[in-house]
């Protein structure tokens, strides 16, 4: 009886917004009923998810209102718009976007997992060697018997 544990506080979605403003972040309202958080040229919309947790619904390099999405190409990792226009991503913008995520996730009080503290990750791969992969192909002979 006398070794009850107590319950764990789980902070609210604006709780962990206070959070993020005290760890340098400006908070600010954003596109679509989303929270915005942003800073050093970085951003993230972020939303109210299930149980209270902040959900990232983009992030990226800022240029005027619109956030920026990171693109891999293959040789090279890019900003790319709502519009389809991409730009180069420097190394300092690399740096400063994975260094915004990892600070975000560690005010937040989300876990961090091991391959993203490797180094950026991103949603959008357009690899243009992997046009029509999916497509179903016969296989030669000798494809076959080396499985």
């Amino acid at each position: 009886m006398f070794f009850r544990r107590e319950k764990p506080h789980v902070p609210t979605f604006s709780e962990r917004l206070d959070q993020a403003k005290g760890a340098g972040f400006s908070v600010s309202s954003g596109a679509q009923g989303a929270t915005r958080v942003s800073r050093d040229g970085i951003a993230a919309d972020v939303r109210e998810g299930s149980g209270g947790q902040p959900e990232v619904v983009r992030s990226g390099a800022v240029t005027g209102d619109e956030i920026l999405a990171l693109v891999e190409l293959g040789y090279q990792s890019g900003w790319q718009n709502a519009a389809g226009q991409r730009y180069p991503a420097t190394a300092v913008q690399l740096k400063a976007f994975h260094k915004f995520t990892e600070d975000l996730r560690a005010a937040f009080g989300l876990t961090s997992l091991y391959n993203e503290g490797l180094g950026t990750v991103n949603r959008l791969h357009l690899y243009d060697r992997l046009t029509d992969r999916d497509v179903k192909r016969e296989k030669k002979p000798w494809e076959v018997a080396f499985r």
